[in-house]
């Protein structure tokens, strides 16, 4: 058992793994993971899919049973669908025990369908039905044409990871989404307590690409280094609270709603200068969640320290990121530019996947 791993779920925050293969979903690691490291959910994207059907031979046995007819798109969705219906039944146990709170497990629609909204909403109405999980959750891309799915899909009852979040603007985008897709379903006289959904607020790319823009400033400048990420998502952190409370959201909260709970991704350090648990450590707090990679996740379970931090010195976090305009840094610049290039890597991840499934399909088929 993993003290400090079981005093970061206590602080409010869950643990999800920022993972999927199917190697672990069938060798016990999953569930042991799930028992002894407090962990909750599972995140999944085109890039670690890439990556798990890259490696090995563990989905050639489905592989070779899925229909010629079929496109290597349809293909890989019949992967995917395999496997996170797996993992939400696995992580079924921990969506019982908190009655919904907790326990999902997410799937992302095609990269492709990032400024489509109709076909977003059709390609998440469709993987919701495959998978048929109550713990399914449907990732969506924090875009405005996004923002518009999210809307709709929540009206449709169905739980939503709204990803590559950068900018507070784009989080306070997509917190409306929710609210709305709530009214919309309760309005219409259908139950809102059983719909999860999370905001996906990426951390470390932040200072990555604003430390490279500070290096050779001068001294002042430099200092910024490293304090641009958590600052900008413990503002978003204050948005959320503010989002949820007061008159809006208390006749949503009497029927049973749940907030959309803000989720730290992208939280593995990138600069070997700095901690390497930096971005859990600065982000803890109630109703958070941390998708962690594993080697992240192995680091925090050997030395990560456990505080309320994600409230801590906000006023601070405005000042620095005051002082990062003053310097000619546009946060909104690289935040914009940030988005461009995740829709950009999920996207090429997704093609060089598909590349890959039709080699491995085509060499299955030359030996069956």
């Amino acid at each position: 058992m993993s003290a400090r791993l079981h005093a970061l779920h206590a602080a409010g925050q869950s643990l999800w793994l920022d993972y999927i293969d199917r190697t672990m979903l069938s060798n016990g690691d999953l569930t042991r993971r799930i028992a002894e490291d407090a962990l909750t959910g599972m995140t999944s994207n085109p890039t670690i899919f890439e990556k798990a059907l890259a490696e090995g031979s563990a989905y050639d046995e489905q592989l070779a049973t899925v229909e010629a007819a079929l496109s290597d798109r349809e293909a890989f969705f019949v992967l995917a669908t395999t496997d996170v219906r797996n993992a939400c039944d696995a992580f079924r146990v921990v969506y019982d025990r908190t009655e919904g709170q907790d326990g999902y497990v997410s799937l992302e629609v095609s990269p492709d369908l990032a400024r489509d909204a109709a076909g977003t909403v059709a390609e998440a109405r469709r993987l919701w039905q495959i998978v048929d999980r109550p713990n399914l959750m449907i990732k969506v891309p924090g875009t405005v044409e996004g923002a518009d799915a999210i809307r709709q899909l929540i009206a449709d009852g169905i739980n939503v990871n709204v990803t590559l979040l950068f900018s507070v603007e784009a989080h306070a985008r997509v917190i409306e989404a929710y609210l709305a897709g709530l009214e919309q379903r309760a309005g219409a006289g259908l139950p809102v307590d059983k719909i999860g959904s999370v905001a996906s607020f990426f951390v470390s790319r932040v200072d990555s690409a604003i430390d490279k823009q500070l290096g050779g400033m001068g001294d002042e400048a430099m200092a910024l280094q490293g304090k641009a990420a958590i600052a900008n998502a413990k503002l978003a952190y204050r948005l959320f609270q503010a989002s949820f409370a007061g008159p809006r959201w208390a006749p949503l909260a009497a029927k049973g709603a749940r907030v959309q709970r803000p989720l730290w991704a992208s939280t593995s350090t990138k600069n070997p200068a700095y901690r390497d648990v930096i971005y859990v450590e600065e982000l803890i707090g109630p109703d958070t969640v941390n998708t962690l990679p594993p080697a992240t996740l192995e680091a925090f379970r050997d030395h990560g320290e456990v505080r309320t931090s994600v409230t801590e010195q906000v006023a601070e976090a405005e000042r620095a990121l005051a002082a990062l305009e003053a310097t000619g840094v546009s946060l909104q610049t690289v935040t914009d530019t940030l988005l461009a290039e995740g829709l950009g890597s999920f996207e090429q991840s997704f093609v060089t996947l598909l590349a890959g499934l039709a080699r491995k399909r085509a060499a299955l088929a030359a030996t069956a």
